[in-house]
């Protein structure tokens, strides 16, 4: 078995990063570096050495331009201090077979990027991520029901699970009908918002926190190495995280997401 090296990418208003590169390394991965943007545009890090990498939550830039907006465009027009455009290397992360997982502000960028979807493997923006239906910001827990017929990764063998958002753009939105037709047909809503009574999947607020279209939390590409999600997995790392510990509740933790893709590359 081979080693799992794990970037999380920081800067510009990230806050998740440290609990991500926790939740990476609790999943069994032996190295989970945290490197700033700079660096990688700078060439002190590279992509290619790394296996998984993990864009983590916050506020990118603020969120000024709208979710992670202003970061997706650097991602695709910067070049690194050598000249090889950051695409570039995105791209060859991608074509390598490698992880990518988006939370929350990670989840705008990749989508604003263009990396989500990803029909026929083409980088281009199909989906976005608008303001909440609720017209304010949402920080509570909800369920999630994975999609057993997804080719995700990261949520193979999921239970109903239970997370929390914090968020004021979540709301899924595609760019028209036939894309939204082509992400329910192929599967690419790989969790969606619950009811917690019935477990199935829901459009009814709060239960679904932002009217997300096909009350999707979280989106893969068609190989199901890349997952974009809403909720924070990060974030129940731990049994006292949960909201009702001490009545003696519990839900699978949101590290089985890092667990699965741990497994995966090393070829469990």
């Amino acid at each position: 078995m081979g080693r799992v090296n794990t970037l999380v990418i920081t800067g510009y208003g990230t806050n998740s990063h440290v609990e991500t590169a926790y939740a990476a390394r609790q999943a069994g991965a032996d190295k989970a570096d945290i490197v700033h943007f700079s660096d990688i545009t700078a060439a002190k890090a590279r992509l290619d050495d790394y296996d998984f990498l993990i864009f983590p939550g916050g506020f990118l830039d603020g969120d000024d331009l709208g979710a992670a907006q202003a970061a997706g465009m650097r991602w695709r027009y910067l070049k690194d201090a050598e000249g090889t455009p950051l695409l570039d290397h995105l791209k060859k992360f991608l074509a390598d077979g490698k992880l990518v997982l988006g939370i929350c502000n990670g989840f705008q960028l990749l989508v604003k990027l263009g990396i989500l979807p990803l029909f026929d493997g083409s980088i281009k923006r199909m989906v976005s991520l608008g303001h909440n239906d609720s017209a304010r910001f949402e920080d509570r827990w909800v369920r999630l029901k994975p999609n057993p017929k997804s080719p995700c990764i990261f949520t193979k063998n999921l239970p109903l699970v239970r997370m929390p958002v914090r968020h004021g753009e979540g709301k899924l939105v595609a760019v028209d009908e036939a894309c939204r037709r082509r992400l329910e047909a192929e599967n690419l809503v790989a969790l969606q918002y619950a009811d917690p009574e019935t477990g199935e999947p829901t459009h009814q607020y709060p239960a679904n926190p932002n009217g997300s279209d096909l009350d999707a939390a979280g989106i893969t590409d068609p190989t199901g190495h890349v997952l974009g999600l809403m909720p924070h997995p990060e974030a129940f790392n731990h049994v006292t995280n949960h909201p009702g510990w001490t009545r003696g509740e519990m839900d699978a933790p949101g590290t089985m997401l890092f667990l699965n893709a741990v497994n995966y590359l090393r070829g469990l």
